[in-house]
């Protein structure tokens, strides 16, 4: 992930959003500066939070997003992660596809 984010940005990132129930992938997307990134980064951030290379994010995977940022990212809550998968979700699956996930940050 540092490879293609700043690590100063998601520090900052995630100190930010450290409170339970605290997170808005809208704010965090732009702190981490993803919103700015070429569509080729968006995909590969969205390969290293799909953990298990299915082609999805599914909820359980959602859950730990944060870690995939930073290995002390916290876990998501159940509220949050549910919040963030229905935002994302378009088509109604229940996961978020590659073309899902960059919209979302996108947005």
């Amino acid at each position: 992930m540092s490879s293609i984010l700043n690590t100063d940005d998601i520090k900052k990132a995630l100190d930010a959003f450290a409170v339970a129930d605290s997170f808005d992938h809208k704010k965090f997307f732009d702190m981490v500066g993803l919103k700015a990134k070429s569509s080729d980064d968006v995909k590969k951030v969205f390969t290293v939070l799909d953990a298990d290379n299915s082609g999805f994010i599914e909820e359980e995977e959602l859950k730990f997003v944060l870690k995939g940022f930073a290995k002390d990212g916290r876990d998501l809550t159940d509220k949050e992660t549910k919040a963030f998968l229905k935002a994302a979700d378009k088509d109604g699956d229940g996961k978020i596809g590659v073309d899902e996930f960059a919209a979302l940050v996108k947005e």
